[in-house]
């Protein structure tokens, strides 16, 4: 006969029913934090997501329902706000300007930042701790306090109610945060890897395209993400240069319709869920690429 030993106070049949590790030793019962810390959390999380749903739920209400209780939810749902925007041949004309700007901005900025950080990160030259830092610099600089200057730049150009007066200025007051973001990234790629393509007869070039490109995918994704989220929902630039409607941009079309359509609040509210939605979406798709990148740039 085997003997047994039990835990004073746990009868047998509980006690081969414990959970027990790898080990042998009892996983530990997992412990959650404060209170206060999931409160607070969930207040954050409330004050972020209350006006998203606001403003979405609101395009499925009527006006008569929002002036008597603008708080309730729809009674009945109607579709009809959100059809009439999307059969709107001005909303997807914005939509399409819109798109055509944040991915032209989007390959601008990776492309330049990209090879401006293997620059940075892989090479010794003079001046090189200089170049880093006014990329650093740029950071403090947001687009609000260079306008004035930028747009008498733009004009110059001949750029004033073009697309591209938009999309060049969004590349370079993207390329700091590429920077940034990729330089760390590509530090991390081992000399000896680079030393064994140069021994086998890769070029730089050769190098650069075949090796570095794939090994920067990670902060390659998290700064397009990033920039294709901050050229859709820019207003200020498109604002300053684009001046006829067939140029806009969706926010500026959500301006120009809550003008126009002002006593109609709910199809305003419908008009901007349907601007904001893209945006939306690809941040919420690409959520953990860009955790993952951002972090892959910390450790690196």
């Amino acid at each position: 006969m085997s003997a047994t030993t039990a835990t004073p106070g746990m009868s047998p049949e509980v006690e081969q029913k414990a959970p027990t590790g790898r080990r042998g030793n009892r996983d530990k019962p997992q412990k959650w934090g404060s209170p206060v810390t999931y409160f607070v959390a969930l207040l954050f999380v409330g004050i972020c997501v209350a006006p998203v749903l606001y403003i979405v739920i609101g395009g499925f209400r009527t006006n008569a329902q929002i002036t008597t209780d603008p708080a309730a939810l729809p009674s009945p749902w109607v579709v009809g706000n959100y059809i009439d925007i999307l059969k709107s041949t001005v909303f997807w004309g914005e939509f399409a300007n819109s798109l055509i700007v944040a991915i032209a901005s989007t390959a601008g900025t990776v492309v330049l930042g990209l090879m401006v950080s293997f620059v940075i990160a892989r090479y010794d030259f003079k001046l090189k701790g200089a170049m880093y830092s006014l990329f650093a610099a740029g950071l403090m600089f947001p687009l609000v306090v260079a306008i004035t200057p930028l747009y008498l730049v733009i004009k110059d150009l001949g750029l004033v109610d073009n697309l591209l007066g938009v999309i060049i200025p969004q590349i370079a007051f993207g390329l700091p945060v590429t920077v940034i973001i990729l330089v760390p990234f590509l530090r991390a790629i081992p000399n000896e890897l680079e030393e064994a393509a140069a021994i086998d007869g890769m070029s730089r070039l050769g190098f650069f395209f075949r090796m570095v490109v794939p090994l920067s995918v990670p902060g390659v994704v998290t700064v397009g993400i990033l920039g294709f989220i901050g050229s859709w929902n820019n207003y200020i630039l498109p604002l300053y240069v684009l001046n006829t409607q067939a140029n806009y941009t969706l926010p500026l079309g959500v301006q120009v319709f809550s003008s126009q359509y002002s006593t109609d609040t709910a199809k305003v509210l419908a008009f901007t869920s349907l601007a904001m939605l893209p945006a939306l979406i690809f941040f919420s798709v690409f959520e953990k690429r860009i955790v993952g990148g951002l972090t892959g740039a910390v450790k690196g």
